[in-house]
């Protein structure tokens, strides 16, 4: 090749390679030019973001410093210096400062969210119920001292101030050899039934499957476990963080609250038959949890944090509304929408308000009686709720459960309620319901001859769970399945039911309970459902519900009212988000006011029937 026309050909190819060098140096200016743009617009964004922010706060701020100037009775109880990004410190001498009746509408919300929340004792100065000595921590004279501690003489019947004083006594004491086996037993169940993965234990032996009610149980028995000296505290730690991280993580039904069921060895939302799916939540079953989130908060404060932050997830917006009425949800067929619809009857559905209450909520309709009714079962005026089945489409079962639960977990006490003795009931018409419901099945005994300790509870097979009731649908002693058909052969003592029973009245009825029952277990897998009323034996199943309530039974025993006052002062619960408007979107409360506080009732038929 000439030289001539190589150098031509080398120019021509290094011409090629500078154009591409500059075409590419083009489109990679073009490439970072963009890239710096949208890092700019998203700088820019936050920067606005981020500006908004700190204008509402510094609004809050200055409406909150508006009202110190208009309202000085608060400024010894509030400290400007001591200013944050999510509001003011307010001291506690709130407690002792004579400003106790606090206008909550007019306080800004920066204010509201550390006020301390009012308590029975933090308003007369009180000694506040505290955590009793776990059982092998106990001196042993510590019942001795305790009998002379409630010496008092007190009559039965109701107090000026609507409490209740029952005429039969709960068992205390240690427990005894036989005791404690019993307790080791129904703690096995949970041993053989907790899945490692969740921390979550199976409500029906080796069915992996849970509802909240049921978790709630098993954390009493954990609390039992514990308290009773079974676990120690690195076993209860692991099993209780386990549990609490889960539900941290818990997917929400629609984001709103936890669904019905969850699958135990992933977490995954279920339906009944454990398939994939949200179904909606229970009002109900959330309330029990919430009681138990409250009992092992004030117990072990250590774990509040992490509670309070699991709390905060949930949207309450529609399962209370603003009259105090508590609604569950469920997804239609058809259009897949959320119904909400009311929830709870007589006996339950004023348990569930108090779980509401010791968070804060104003429950005041779903903790009233009304509308009831009574029924003459054996000379004992029968309770039970009022709301016609055929336009409510909601039977109004009677069972011992309910009750029993009040009573082991709060003594029958108001929710603000930290320190009267066990032996007054501050909630007194739910304490004056639950010796009826316990009479009468009393009487039965002594009349008929038959052992009755009634309770919805899992039987082995069709149909698999039945409501064995004390009265529904019209009828005494009716057992019935939840599509409405009637089961006689399904009768039978319920251990739970037995055990609640023998803790709260020490008679000698419960002594022959107890004896039917306290050595009706596999000791490999817990306790059965119960003894069958018709002789054929007992049932071959077990339970999380059966085996945590006979625990809290036997706690009862030991320390009495299993929930303890709190540490007071402010909580995560109250103090979060007060910067924004989540919490009114999610309708969380402030902390509970005098004002707030559930009242004591007494009926007015109750009065005429017990006069």
């Amino acid at each position: 090749m000439p030289a001539q026309l190589r150098n031509v050909i080398l120019i021509i190819f290094a011409l090629g390679l500078l154009g591409s060098a500059i075409s590419g140096a083009i489109y990679l200016g073009d490439a970072v030019g963009e890239t710096v743009n949208n890092n700019a617009v998203k700088l820019a964004k936050a920067r606005a973001e981020k500006d908004a922010l700190e204008t509402e706060r510094a609004a809050k701020a200055d409406l909150a410093s508006e009202f110190l100037k208009e309202n000085p009775e608060y400024s010894a109880l509030t400290s400007l210096d001591n200013a944050d990004a999510n509001g003011f410190e307010i001291r506690t001498a709130l407690e002792n400062s004579g400003a106790g009746n606090v206008d909550m509408e007019t306080l800004p919300s920066l204010l509201r969210g550390q006020l301390p929340s009012q308590s029975l004792s933090s308003i007369s100065n009180g000694e506040k119920r505290v955590s009793p000595p776990r059982m092998c921590e106990m001196p042993e004279d510590f019942f001795d001292k305790l009998d002379q501690e409630n010496n008092e003489k007190s009559f039965p019947g109701y107090t000026e101030t609507n409490g209740y004083v029952r005429r039969y006594k709960p068992r205390r004491g240690f427990l005894n050899d036989r005791e404690m086996q019993a307790a080791k037993v129904a703690w096995g169940y949970f041993e053989k039934f907790t899945q490692e993965s969740t921390g979550l234990a199976n409500s029906v032996g080796g069915y992996p499957s849970t509802t909240l009610w049921d978790t709630a149980s098993y954390i009493s028995g954990m609390v039992a476990a514990y308290e009773l000296c079974l676990i120690e505290k690195p076993e209860f730690d692991k099993r209780i963080m386990r549990l609490l991280t889960t539900f941290r993580n818990l997917k929400l039904f629609r984001n709103e609250m936890p669904n019905k069921v969850y699958h135990t060895k992933t977490a995954a939302q279920v339906d009944y038959s454990n398939k994939p799916g949200e179904i909606g939540y229970s009002a109900l079953d959330i309330g029990r949890f919430l009681v138990w989130m409250r009992i092992i908060r004030n117990r072990y404060p250590y774990l509040a944090n992490t509670i309070d932050n699991m709390l905060l997830r949930w949207d309450y917006s529609n399962i209370i509304d603003k009259d105090g009425v508590m609604f569950g949800a469920a997804v239609d067929k058809e259009t897949k929408e959320t119904i909400y619809a009311q929830e709870g009857r007589l006996g339950y559905e004023e348990y569930a308000a108090k779980g509401f209450a010791l968070w804060g909520f104003k429950p005041y309709f779903a903790h009233r009686a009304e509308p009831y009714l009574t029924t003459n079962i054996l000379d004992v005026r029968v309770p039970y709720d009022g709301r016609d089945p055929r336009v409510f489409h909601s039977q109004n079962y009677v069972v011992t459960e309910s009750y029993l639960l009040d009573g082991l977990e709060l003594n029958w006490d108001l929710p603000h309620d930290d320190m009267s003795s066990d032996a007054i009931h501050s909630d007194g018409w739910r304490a004056e319901f639950a010796d009826r419901i316990y009479q009468v099945q009393h009487n039965r005994f002594e009349r008929d001859g038959y052992m009755t300790a009634r309770s919805e509870h899992n039987v082995k097979g069709p149909p698999y769970f039945t409501y064995d009731t004390i009265f529904s649908d019209g009828y005494p002693w009716n057992t019935v399945t939840p599509r409405g058909d009637y089961s006689p052969d399904h009768a039978a003592v319920a251990t739970k039911a037995a055990f609640g029973l023998w803790a709260l009245w020490d008679t000698y009825y419960t002594d022959i309970l107890y004896e039917a029952v306290i050595e009706l277990f596999d000791p490999e897998r817990g306790f059965y459902e119960g003894l069958y009323e018709g002789g054929t034996g007992h049932i071959e199943i077990q339970t999380a519900n059966n085996n945590g309530i006979l625990l809290a039974s036997l706690l009862h025993k030991v320390q009495g009212r299993i929930l303890t006052g709190g540490t007071g002062g402010s909580e995560v619960w109250y103090t979060r988000f007060r910067d924004r408007d989540l919490r009114i979107r999610r309708k969380l409360p402030d902390p509970p006011q005098k004002a707030d506080w559930l009242p004591a009732y007494r009926h007015p038929a109750q009065m005429e029937e017990t006069q």
